[in-house]
């Protein structure tokens, strides 16, 4: 499943949809918001997207995913509007036969989200409301 939604994000649901007997092993990342920024509190996030064609960049990034390992499942759902601390932003889970295969698989999936999908947030602080950089740690 790839979706750019405005609604609550479920773990739980996420979890319990990519797993199944043949499956020995789910990755799930989930992307919160802070109540911070380095120093200085934050009260919300507000994400916007170019919807159409982030969804063209999960599903992009779904394929290269199934090609590089042996996949029963794989889901990237990243949220829209205004979210407050604690709430999450992002979701990512691989599923496969093997640990190795899910964690590189979600872990590939959550950097290219980052790197590759038009989605942007708004941090709003006790000191402003700016549009902030995404960090990638790609190594």
């Amino acid at each position: 499943m790839i979706s750019i939604t405005t609604e609550p994000i479920d773990a739980c649901k996420i979890l319990k949809g990519t797993m199944d007997k043949s499956v020995g092993a789910t990755a799930l990342f989930i992307g919160t918001v802070r109540d911070h920024n380095e120093t200085v509190a934050v009260f919300e996030l507000r994400y916007e997207a170019y919807k159409e064609m982030a969804e063209k960049n999960l599903i992009e990034i779904e394929n290269e995913v199934r090609k590089k390992w042996n996949l029963k499942d794989f889901v990237a759902i990243h949220r829209t509007g205004v979210l407050q601390a604690g709430e999450v932003s992002v979701a990512v889970a691989a599923s496969a036969e093997h640990r190795q295969e899910a964690f590189e698989a979600c872990k590939y999936g959550i950097d290219e989200i980052k790197a590759r999908a038009p989605i942007w947030k708004k941090e709003v602080s006790a000191n402003s409301a700016e549009w902030v950089d995404g960090i990638s740690l790609k190594a």
